[in-house]
């Protein structure tokens, strides 16, 4: 059963924030709703179920303002590297280019990589810093895993901006959310975005999720955003009230996938959710569904815990 009930949504999620253990010497992955430019739009009353629901009035916002304190605080992390669903490299279909992660020095640039939004959203700000050891790190551990990497400096352009260029920078499924989660300045730990991997294919992130396992015992925070529902055809879709029933199923398999308690059955079940009958109408690319496996190779081998229940944006703890 979907929870729409915004009250009854944040009792929960508090409840499994409290409940997660505090073990900065072995952080859990998580995969989170990192949501859309919507969330940095004020509340309106227009916009409808979608605008109600994934704005900055909604669910998603709640939980992400009360999501960054509590890792802060139960984790005291020394970094963090984040996937997003908005960057991928290398994979099958590009043949092997390396995987990529930012290096950008004292201040990450932003990549505001969204068109035809309203001009308040290209003035929004996420002052963080880099930190050229921890992508070095990294680049180390995908070396020992036989996979291809490298840096991408500030010099490097990643992709088009909205305001109307070419650059580098932290695209919006980070600086968006993390805005929310740990303020518009957040220079006290560094930030470190990784690609994933543009197959798009579950085995190989989830790969890619454990080659980097090792940082969480080096008290790095390893998070991968996307969502859980993700059709930009169907705006409909967005919320559990306008969303089809296709949408609503498929979106209870997840939950029902990573709940499974053998870790074997529990990976197998999630592999399988990319042939569910609702997989296609969430996800017409799977661009957004992918970091899933992403966080989950992270934390394979622990316990998984479902900690903010929302329709189409859930978090979720890996190797707990």
């Amino acid at each position: 059963m979907i929870t729409t009930d915004l009250k009854t949504l944040q009792e929960s999620w508090r409840k499994n924030l409290d409940a997660l253990p505090a073990t900065p010497d072995k952080i859990p992955a998580f995969f989170f709703g990192h949501g859309s430019p919507l969330l940095a739009m004020p509340p309106s009353s227009s916009g409808g179920d979608t605008r109600a629901w994934a704005g900055s009035g909604g669910p998603l916002s709640a939980f992400l303002k009360e999501f960054g304190p509590a890792l802060l605080n139960k984790y005291q992390p020394k970094g963090i590297v984040v996937f997003s669903a908005h960057w991928d490299t290398s994979g099958e279909r590009l043949g092997p280019r390396p995987r990529a992660m930012t290096d950008y020095g004292d201040e990450n640039p932003l990549l505001m990589d969204y068109y035809g939004f309203q001009p308040e959203l290209y003035q929004l700000k996420f002052k963080s810093k880099g930190d050229s050891a921890l992508s070095k790190r990294v680049v180390e551990l995908y070396k020992q895993a036989g996979q291809l990497a490298r840096l991408s400096p500030k010099t490097e352009s990643r992709g088009r901006d909205g305001r109307g260029f070419q650059g580098p920078g932290l695209d919006h499924g980070v600086f968006v959310p993390f805005a929310i989660m740990f303020g518009e300045s957040f220079t006290s730990i560094p930030v470190v975005q990784v690609s994933i991997d543009a197959s798009l294919s579950p085995e190989a992130n989830w790969r890619l999720g454990k080659a980097v396992a090792a940082l969480r015992d080096e008290g790095i925070l390893v998070i991968a955003g996307g969502l859980t529902v993700h059709n930009l055809g169907d705006f409909a879709s967005f919320a559990p009230t306008s969303a089809s029933p296709a949408h609503r199923e498929f979106d209870r398999a997840i939950v029902a996938a990573v709940e499974v308690a053998d870790a074997t059955q529990r990976k197998e079940a999630m592999v399988q959710l990319t042939k569910h009958h609702g997989f296609r109408a969430a996800h017409p690319r799977e661009d957004h569904f992918i970091p899933l496996y992403v966080a989950a190779g992270a934390g394979e081998g622990g316990d998984v815990k479902v900690v903010a229940d929302i329709y189409g944006c859930e978090t979720i703890a890996f190797g707990l």
